[in-house]
């Protein structure tokens, strides 16, 4: 009878502190969690773009939801003729979606290549702000292109990285491909013009 009763006291006791429900703060853990995602968006039949992540986790409060994307993200974006035309890479990425605005952000080793321009760029971060079609960051971030090497601060583009533009650029150097002070002597036209 008194083991019933201490029984009795330590479960009336233990209870008297918060329920474990109030303590759990549900805006703090995934609403959903799916492993090796894929995912592909087309217009009227055609691919324009397809993405990888290998975990896609779901959040979501009273004001805004979003999707993190925590051990990275693989874009891939395509041109009007099918072709691959571009690629994201990031180690890690979020997607956020409220009443006024909705964007996507690649943080940590993001690299963006334009595979038709053989374009590649590194950077730390990256918006894409899918009403405008534009790609963009403010911070530090390197150009390598077939014409050169570019660094510098900021650089705005269209999705598909066909129009890069560095902001403040800086200590940077430019391939040259063809030399137009250079002299071409015509050792079989002795005399006349050099024919082309």
């Amino acid at each position: 009878m008194i083991a019933t009763a201490l029984a009795v006291a330590f479960v009336v006791f233990s209870c008297k502190g918060k329920p474990e429900g109030e303590l759990l703060d549900l805006t703090a853990v995934p609403l959903q969690t799916i492993d090796d995602m894929f995912f592909v968006m087309s217009t009227n039949g055609g691919l324009q773009m397809r993405g990888e992540a290998e975990v896609m986790e779901v959040y979501q409060n009273d004001t805004c939801s979003y999707e993190l994307f925590p051990k990275g993200l693989n874009v891939f974006g395509y041109a009007e003729n099918g072709e691959l035309e571009s690629t994201i890479q990031s180690d890690g990425a979020k997607h956020h979606k409220s009443k006024n605005d909705e964007y996507w952000l690649c943080y940590g080793n993001v690299v963006i290549k334009n595979i038709i321009k053989q374009e590649t760029m590194e950077t730390d971060t990256l918006y894409w702000d899918q009403s405008t079609h534009e790609i963009y960051t403010d911070c530090y971030i390197r150009m390598y292109s077939p014409s050169g090497f570019m660094q510098g601060y900021g650089m705005r583009s269209d999705e598909h990285a066909r129009n890069a533009d560095i902001m403040r650029p800086f200590n940077s150097y430019g391939v040259v491909v063809k030399d137009t002070t250079n002299v071409e002597i015509d050792t079989i036209n002795i005399i006349g013009p050099i024919l082309k």
